[in-house]
């Protein structure tokens, strides 16, 4: 009978009015219960113990990883130090709570320190190399972050006369990891759900290790598969905001709609675009556990949120979203040896991999393909002098670019296309390149990087507000 939810760490940094919505409000007794948090580590830390997620700005592990002395990273794990008391300090203003905040999360600073000293010096002899060990530093801090706000919670929720317990999954002096399944199904082995409140941390190691597939979004796997191992009854996600019918700062709150039930395929589109209502890997496992997913605004408790489940489909077909993205490159390869031959496609796909560059989408005719690419403008040149270098006949052109989707369980609307055209054309914006697949979940129109914000408002305006959407937009 019981939930697992998660909370970000934007929500997490607001932590006493988690304690007034969420976590507390109005419960009491039983009601506490039957609930289990996952939670990300508090906003800021995890930049500052790898690297800043946007500006690439180096953290502890980053600059580890390029000392060029033993002692260069220290500082910054000083200022993570200094950042990550102050935290503690914030939420704890009585003296012996925050005493026991700080031992808790200073012990495993020390411990980190130790460690990657300790890994200095045995890798200043030859037989080891610091790049064999760099991923298991990564994880090792990576870890610290949750941990830290995992243990605050349940001190705050004890100190508020909870029954709460930690469920500490970053096998910290853990003496073997073990594989992913069965380091969560063991972690909540003899748990009680009905009795305790369960707080988790959204890293686990494991075996696989979880940032060689997933870097920084493996909160939201380890969420998925905690819910799948305890049988949970519901998945919930608390975010800062509900999911809504588009990005409100760009159409106006007063025009977007909350949207009330949709489908798994839905999600993963919009994970194709970089707005993820959940990694498509922990949509996966839910899908395959049977279990719905709920995204709620974390400080509306009495919102129902968004229901998403397998196998709905609205009651009439409509466009429920709008989204887009905007940092896309089209990589435009024109080559009139490649009729007929697939090969270029597939070398090609190959090396945008090889360079983590992500495909969001691909067209192509008799001699040429477009891939359009999300990526560091250094790396999307990088790609185009390679494919040049691989094919000398071909002639590659690269444009600065926006997507713009309209997204729905059902998008079998009469005429979409039409609507949606001409109102681009009366937001005097070009269509570059437009698709629409035969599963009819998605349309994606390309325009011009400059025209992104337009676009959005131009379909919303179209496809959305005029239309009467029915249980696509009702409250769960």
């Amino acid at each position: 009978m019981h939930t697992v939810e998660k909370i970000g760490g934007t929500s997490m940094s607001r932590f006493d009015e988690l304690l007034d919505n969420l976590l507390i409000g109005e419960r009491q007794g039983e009601r506490l219960y039957n609930r289990i948090f996952v939670v990300s580590a508090y906003a800021g830390m995890t930049n500052l113990l790898l690297e800043h997620k946007k500006t690439g700005e180096p953290g502890v592990y980053q600059r580890f990883a390029e000392a060029r002395n033993e002692g260069a990273w220290l500082p910054a794990l000083e200022t993570l130090r200094e950042r990550m008391l102050a935290k503690n300090a914030e939420l704890f203003p009585q003296i012996f709570q925050r005493q026991f905040a700080d031992r808790f999360i200073e012990a495993r600073l020390d411990d980190a320190r130790e460690c990657m000293r300790s890994l200095q010096r045995l890798c200043s002899y030859g037989h080891f190399q610091m790049a064999e060990h760099l991923m298991k530093v990564r994880e090792m801090l990576a870890s610290l972050g949750e941990a830290h706000s995992a243990f605050n919670a349940v001190l705050a929720l004890k100190q508020r006369g909870v029954a709460a317990r930690m469920i500490d999954l970053t096998g910290w002096q853990q003496d073997q990891p073990l594989a992913f399944e069965e380091m969560i199904t063991r972690a909540f082995e003899g748990a009680e759900p009905g009795r305790e409140l369960l707080i988790a941390t959204g890293y686990a190691h494991c075996r696989e290790g979880l940032m060689n597939t997933f870097d920084r979004g493996y909160s939201e796997i380890t969420f998925a598969q905690i819910a799948a191992s305890t049988g949970a009854r519901e998945a919930i996600i608390h975010k800062e905001f509900h999911l809504s019918s588009a990005d409100p700062l760009l159409v106006g709150s007063d025009a977007v709609v909350t949207i009330g039930r949709t489908n798994y395929d839905v999600a993963d589109q919009l994970s194709n675009l970089g707005m993820e209502a959940i990694h498509p890997r922990a949509a996966r496992t839910l899908r395959r556990a049977g279990i719905e997913l709920r995204i709620k605004n974390a400080f509306e408790p009495e919102h129902a949120g968004t229901l998403i489940s397998q196998d709905y489909c609205s009651a009439t077909p409509c466009v429920e979203i709008i989204a887009g993205r905007r940092d896309v490159w089209g990589i435009e390869v024109f080559d009139q040896e490649m009729l007929g031959d697939i090969g270029h496609d597939m070398e090609i796909s190959r090396l945008l991999k090889q360079l983590r560059l992500y495909v969001v989408n691909k067209d192509s005719d008799a001699n040429s393909i477009t891939y359009y690419c999300s990526g560091s403008r250094k790396l999307i040149d990088r790609a185009a002098r390679l494919i040049e270098e691989r094919y000398p006949a071909a002639e590659v052109r690269l444009h600065n670019l926006a997507i713009v989707s309209a997204i729905g369980s059902d998008l079998k609307v009469k005429g979409i296309l039409a609507r949606t055209v001409a109102a681009l054309a009366g937001a005097g914006i070009s269509i570059q390149a437009i698709h629409q697949s035969i599963r009819q979940v998605e349309m994606q129109c390309v325009v011009g990087a400059e025209d992104y914000d337009a676009a959005i408002r131009a379909l919303h305006r179209a496809l959305i507000e005029p239309e009467n959407h029915g249980d696509v937009i009702a409250a769960a």
